[in-house]
């Protein structure tokens, strides 16, 4: 778990807020049935497959499968610079990620992304220690960091999370 007390009140501020917002028939399923932000936090280590959801500049939907990265109370993914979903990203930077484990758990984040490497302009403050932690965990020679990837945060707006069963995820 990396993220501080700030960050898990701010994730479950997010948590709570996106459920009271939701339709009667989501909270019918989800209520009773979700996780704290600490929770979360236990069981979204390491790398996570994400289904990403982008938009085509005629308004046509595109899901794409990432590497998803569960940091400081949100996702970060990344892809090729070259990728399709890099260029719908850059022109509209709405996206919704969905993270789903069978009927165990599913956490859906709906948000705006943030891109933590461009390659013109400044980085994200915090790039030197997320390039990091993605090169502790792929390699450091396993991309060309700067030209060939492209790395993303999520700025979620409203995310759920649907696990009936906590402790069998952990």
């Amino acid at each position: 778990m990396r993220e501080t007390s700030a960050e898990l009140k701010e994730l479950q501020s997010l948590l709570d807020s996106s459920l009271s917002r939701s339709t009667s028939h989501l909270r019918s399923i989800v209520t009773e049935r979700t996780l704290t932000a600490e929770q979360l936090t236990q069981v979204l280590t390491s790398m996570c497959t994400l289904a990403l959801s982008t938009v085509t500049a005629n308004g046509e939907p595109r899901i794409s499968g990432v590497d998803g990265h569960f940091l400081h109370g949100k996702w970060h993914f990344g892809t090729a610079r070259n990728a399709a979903k890099a260029r719908h990203l850059a022109a509209r930077p709405a996206a919704s990620v969905a993270h789903l484990r069978g009927e165990d758990l599913g956490v859906f984040t709906h948000g705006t992304v943030e891109i933590l490497n461009p390659l013109d302009g400044e980085p994200a403050a915090d790039w030197p220690e997320l390039l990091a932690y993605f090169q502790d965990f792929y390699g450091d020679d396993t991309f060309d960091w700067v030209d060939e990837v492209v790395y993303y945060r999520l700025h979620p707006h409203w995310m759920t999370v649907y696990a009936p069963d906590f402790d069998k995820l952990t």
